[in-house]
């Protein structure tokens, strides 16, 4: 069984409350498990958010759409994530994030045949980056997380589900997929209001005429109108880490 678990929370702080922010009139969230169920190598998707009050809009949202839904630790993101697969007990795990609403199906399809044929114990299309920012992807398997939940103490590797994965090349076979083509230098994540903007637009222009537009139809789309890539431009890639890197030189110094 291969289980896709997509982490939500309503506290972001850059941009709080975002993944229930409207998209064409619906929550963004919404509109990112519409594409995530197009998966054909997914056999079950849940969605894990956290115990917090503010979190109660995520499980409405998820009872509504009749979403299986997780909720535990705010903060170790880490912990809730393992407590939310062990009530499956998955083989493989595919991680999917909330603040992804233009992900795209074929892509994670992709990455599992990738994972699956390289026999690695993890795969991702994000380490080393070949697509945009926002289509982040990763897969291994309940063992591995089973492993990282027992073995892991940082900071980084209890808000960053992977990082202790990510951390031991020498330890663990990791490998990267890598698109035909070099997309890495787009921005489709969604952490600042320009982002919502920037996929508001997206979602305005390509859903309405193909409500399961995919990769290759955003980048004509952005060949055809270059100021739409302006929106969001000046923000750098995994601009979050930096601070989780501070908490553990702070943790390890004590």
């Amino acid at each position: 069984m291969i289980l896709a678990i997509l982490q939500a929370r309503m506290t972001s702080q850059r941009l709080p409350g975002k993944v229930l922010r409207t998209i064409l009139g619906r929550p963004m969230l919404e509109l990112q498990i519409e594409r995530i169920l197009r998966c054909k190598k997914i056999d079950q998707l849940l969605v894990a958010t956290s115990i917090n009050q503010a979190d109660n809009p995520i499980e409405a949202l998820c009872r509504k759409l009749e979403i299986p839904y997780f909720r535990g630790d705010l903060a170790n993101v880490l912990d809730r994530f393992y407590q939310a697969a062990r009530q499956y007990n998955p083989e493989h795990i595919v991680r999917l994030t909330g603040d992804c609403p233009l992900t795209d199906p074929m892509l994670i399809d992709e990455l599992v045949d990738f994972y699956m044929t390289r026999g690695c114990d993890y795969a991702s299309n994000c380490q080393e980056p070949t697509l945009p920012d926002g289509l982040d992807a990763e897969i291994f398997s309940f063992e591995m997380l089973a492993l990282t939940w027992k073995e892991a103490k940082l900071p980084s590797h209890l808000e960053h589900v992977t990082q202790f994965i990510n951390s031991q090349p020498q330890r663990f076979a990791i490998a990267c997929y890598k698109y035909h083509q070099d997309l890495s230098h787009y921005r489709w994540v969604v952490d600042e209001p320009e982002d919502l903007e920037f996929v508001r637009r997206i979602y305005e222009k390509l859903y309405p005429l193909k409500p399961e537009f995919g990769t290759e139809d955003i980048i004509a789309l952005l060949k055809r109108d270059t100021k739409l890539v302006e929106i969001n431009q000046r923000f750098k890639r995994n601009e979050g880490m930096k601070q989780s890197f501070e908490e553990n030189r702070l943790f390890l110094s004590r």
